[in-house]
């Protein structure tokens, strides 16, 4: 195994929405990555029920780490840290992975890493395309979150130039998905569904999009409604709903939206690479009109495989794998669920003396387990 100074074996835990993921990564290699989706679960109810997700995650937790653990082909007692994300998520759902992250760290005397869920959705690229370059712009597109960021240092830099002010771009495909009487999740179904019809056959509304409207900033809320709305209209007057048309002129309403904001991000900010992550990633239509435009502009576009951009703890593991590198302080025992963890924090640091760097010869296992002990039973 390669010097693990540059190459740490870290396993991350995710559990901020309704999947629990567990990843293991060498350096940039991804060795294991572990799911456990409860999505059936909240399928009848129409969306995510937190609830329902927490436990879920408590149920599935042990065996996805030992099914990480052996498709990895490591033991646990070689990894060189534990990431785990600490926010932003529900807080129900972020609680359990983070006491797992706890407990799996105390038991094998590791350092514990709490990062940032849209942090770990940037790295993870690194899995599939090597080292991100410095800075690099990312799109991060999902249920929770539709935000523009600027990353000069994954570990410690990370500026939001723009978000959603309403509905994220995945929350109102679901929300769609539902009026047309599609199901749970409504990525996927609009998707297939708009392969099949013409993005151009309704005119739907961009929003903000205007002059004096924030230049990186997006709002789905108004496009929502519109098509709601048209839908209503033709069901008021017995007209049957051209399913696929709407599907492909809502889709492209949202894709080129994402898509002109993010490019001329780029162009603002004078950064020639561009990397989308999160669920809605995995969207074709976005991803085909962000590699034309990219392409036009001169930017090199990233995206990660369509199973990397949802949630997993590949993602997790491999922002891990990074603080490790980069010798950033590990977190204590103090450490808890933020579900509102802003994304300038890229991790949350504890007392540098609680968990000296894993390849320090400064303190033992045996002092990280006492300091442990300390502040649990303090």
């Amino acid at each position: 195994m390669a010097d693990h100074r540059d190459e740490p074996l870290v396993l991350g835990i995710e559990t901020s929405c309704d999947e629990t993921g567990v990843g293991i990564v060498h350096g940039t290699t991804l060795l294991a990555d572990a799911v456990a989706s409860s999505v059936d679960e909240h399928a009848r109810f129409g969306g995510v029920v937190p609830e329902v997700a927490s436990r879920a995650h408590l149920e599935a937790m042990v065996a996805t780490i030992e099914r990480a653990l052996t498709d990895a082909g490591v033991k646990a007692r070689d990894l060189d840290g534990i990431a785990v994300t600490a926010g932003p998520g529900l807080a129900g759902a972020l609680l359990v992975g983070v006491t797992a992250a706890k407990a799996y760290a105390y038991a094998l005397g590791k350092p514990l890493y709490g990062v940032n869920h849209l942090a770990s959705h940037i790295c993870v690229d690194q899995l599939e395309h090597g080292r991100l370059p410095e800075p690099t712009m990312a799109l991060l597109v999902s249920g929770g979150h539709s935000s523009l960021l600027l990353s000069s240092d994954i570990t410690s830099d990370v500026r939001p130039l723009g978000a959603t002010i309403d509905d994220a771009a995945g929350e109102a495909f679901d929300k769609i998905a539902r009026v047309l009487q599609l199901g749970f999740p409504g990525g996927p179904v609009i998707d297939r569904l708009a392969r099949e019809g013409d993005p151009e056959a309704i005119a739907f509304p961009r929003g903000l999009t205007g002059p004096r409207d924030a230049a990186y900033d997006f709002s789905f809320s108004g496009l929502k409604t519109a098509v709601a709305r048209w839908i209503e209209a033709k069901r008021a007057v017995g007209e049957e709903i051209p399913v696929r048309d709407v599907a492909a002129s809502f889709q492209e309403a949202v894709v080129d939206v994402l898509t002109r904001k993010a490019v001329r991000a780029c162009k603002d900010e004078g950064v020639d690479h561009l990397m989308i992550g999160g669920g809605v990633a995995a969207n074709s239509r976005l991803r085909a009109l962000a590699e034309e435009r990219c392409e036009r502009a001169g930017i090199r576009l990233r995206v990660p495989r369509p199973g990397l951009c949802t949630d997993n703890g590949a993602m997790v593991a491999a922002l891990g794998a990074e603080m490790v590198a980069r010798n950033r302080a590990a977190s204590d025992w103090q450490l808890s669920a933020d579900s509102s963890l802003p994304v300038t924090e890229t991790h949350v640091p504890g007392d540098v003396h609680l968990h000296p760097h894993p390849h320090s010869h400064a303190h033992s296992h045996d002092h990280v387990h006492e300091t442990a002990k300390d502040n649990l039973y303090s």
